[in-house]
């Protein structure tokens, strides 16, 4: 099986990813496993994180078979490379950066490209973006998505990402979000595993009514 098989078949299964800002490598393992255990299947730890490329590492191994881990706030091809040296397998940008999108693909990871207008949607898919990351998704809003929708290739998925709560799930699905990415609705330092777990639970419970 492919990455691309790999990803589809977690994104089919849970199409939710769980954006650790902050997470040390120490508690990487933890909050991993309260992930996993609440559905999740693709995670990923941002570059600004305090030494993300270990915590990348430490979950890429622990969850080895169960979740793809990956990198958020990429912004170079030089540390495309690093988080797929790391074991990473998600290179997310909160931009539209054609060079690290080729580099990405490239490398052979999943790209996932930040977009806010139809212009940069239709230029990371130029460069070989695998998913787009509508962001920041409660700037642009459903109404923004569904236009989007219109011209959009048919099969483009869609991931909302910033500041999407279980309540919102449901209207970002009706129009026409495949997904989301979740921050710090869902972690956050210094949040115990305990809540984590609670709150992964709580998305995963929306996305199924809202199906």
């Amino acid at each position: 099986m492919t990455l691309l098989d790999r990803f589809d078949a977690a994104f089919s299964a849970c199409p939710l990813v769980a954006i650790l800002r902050g997470l040390t490598p120490e508690e990487a393992p933890e909050v991993g496993e309260a992930l996993v255990a609440a559905g999740f299947t693709l995670i990923e730890v941002p570059l600004n994180s305090p030494e993300p490329l270990r915590s990348i590492a430490v979950l890429a191994d622990r969850l080895a078979g169960r979740a793809l881990i990956g990198a958020g706030t990429v912004l170079t091809a030089a540390q495309v490379e690093a988080v797929a040296a790391a074991g990473g397998t998600l290179v997310v940008s909160p931009n539209t950066d054609a060079a690290v999108i080729r580099a990405t693909v490239a490398a052979g990871l999943v790209s996932l490209p930040g977009y806010q207008t139809p212009t940069e949607a239709f230029a990371a898919l130029a460069a070989g973006a695998t998913a787009l990351k509508l962001f920041p998704a409660d700037v642009a809003s459903p109404a923004a998505l569904k236009a989007h929708r219109a011209v959009l290739p048919t099969g483009t998925r869609v991931l909302a990402v910033g500041g999407v709560a279980p309540d919102g799930v449901a209207a970002w699905r009706q129009a026409g979000a495949d997904g989301f990415g979740l921050g710090s609705n869902l972690y956050r330092p210094g949040k115990s595993v305990a809540e984590i777990g609670r709150d992964a639970t709580a998305f995963v419970a929306a996305l199924r009514r809202s199906v």
